[in-house]
């Protein structure tokens, strides 16, 4: 099939790459014309994942109505805050019906919106696909099998995808809870970034199982007020990606919460990071979502409350720990 992907960065590169491998005439559009001239010329940019070389089959593309015209299938791998004006600038050159594949994890920073809605809402014409799961994107450009889902509310959206990047080593599951997909992926890097602060206040190994539980448990209050079914939880969108993000130390946003439990501020962590930490963003998007759909998110909460009120870490812990305890409830 003929494919785009939107994003030059670590994800976006390996997506490409798997693609073209796996026989797609594929497109790479990189927005940042420096970085698109350093993978035009050399095949790899500053954001590429260690050992990373873009196959040469791959064109790369500065701009973005010719990069996606005549697509089949166009692949985010961007920052969640630019899909909505990505998808904007772009929605003129998107033919009806072509799968619109979301791999960002976040939420819209103005409205709340998921990924899917997000895409829905900009490029009405396309199928909307949102794909998640614990995947690391040197882990997968290593050749590591890998799992991941595709979610999308026409079973066909989901199996199109499957299809494009499925294979032995990369497991593509499907599923039809849209919201829950998108709110999994979104949730866990904020819950990552608690997980973070715990572990480097070295509160031990089940206080950081505590905190993962917890934290399971508002995504899934969350996913249900959104519309999706919280058992979607307990699978690769929502335990297997949180567990990944929280303990496995390539992921950025456990970087955040360590970062802060050493005394770091959010600037100098994303600073030497280099990278998007997409929890930092989604942390206080998610607090207004909440506090809007009236939903109890006390880790969320108290992690934006670090990241944007002043408030320190070890405090914000103490509160947590501090709470009255109640029944332990999954769902709303």
């Amino acid at each position: 099939m003929k494919l785009a992907v939107l994003g030059g960065g670590a994800w976006g590169g390996v997506l490409a790459a798997l693609a073209g491998w796996r026989g797609h005439e594929v497109t790479l559009w990189e927005s940042d014309p420096v970085a698109a001239a350093a993978l035009e010329r050399d095949r790899r940019n500053a954001r590429s994942v260690r050992g990373f070389r873009l196959p040469d089959a791959i064109a790369v593309s500065g701009a973005l109505a010719p990069g996606v015209g005549g697509r089949e299938m166009i692949v985010l791998a961007l920052p969640s805050h630019v899909v909505a004006a990505t998808l904007q600038a772009a929605a003129a050159a998107i033919a009806p019906g072509t799968a619109v594949v979301c791999a960002s994890k976040g939420l819209d920073p103005r409205t709340g919106a998921t990924m899917a809605d997000t895409i829905a809402a900009a490029v009405p014409q396309a199928q909307p696909v949102v794909m998640s799961g614990p995947t690391f994107a040197q882990e997968i450009w290593d050749g590591l099998p890998a799992a991941l889902v595709a979610a999308s509310r026409q079973p066909e959206g989901a199996q199109r995808l499957k299809a494009a990047l499925g294979s032995e080593r990369l497991r593509v599951y499907t599923s039809d809870d849209v919201a829950g997909v998108c709110v999994g992926g979104a949730l866990k890097n904020v819950v990552a970034i608690a997980v973070g602060c715990c572990d480097g206040f070295a509160l031990g190994a089940s206080a950081r199982a505590a905190l993962i539980t917890r934290g399971l448990a508002e995504m899934g209050r969350l996913t249900e007020k959104m519309g999706g079914q919280a058992i979607t939880m307990a699978g690769l969108a929502g335990l297997g990606d949180l567990v990944l993000t929280s303990t496995g130390d390539l992921s950025r946003n456990r970087q955040v919460g360590l970062g802060l439990a050493a005394g770091e501020s959010v600037a100098q962590i994303l600073a030497r990071l280099g990278h998007v930490a997409e929890g930092v963003g989604t942390a206080r998007t998610a607090r207004a979502l909440a506090e809007r759909l009236g939903v109890d998110m006390p880790i969320t909460r108290e992690v934006a409350a670090v990241l944007f009120d002043g408030k320190p870490a070890r405090a914000a812990l103490t509160d947590l720990l501090a709470r009255d305890v109640g029944a332990e409830r999954w769902s709303s």
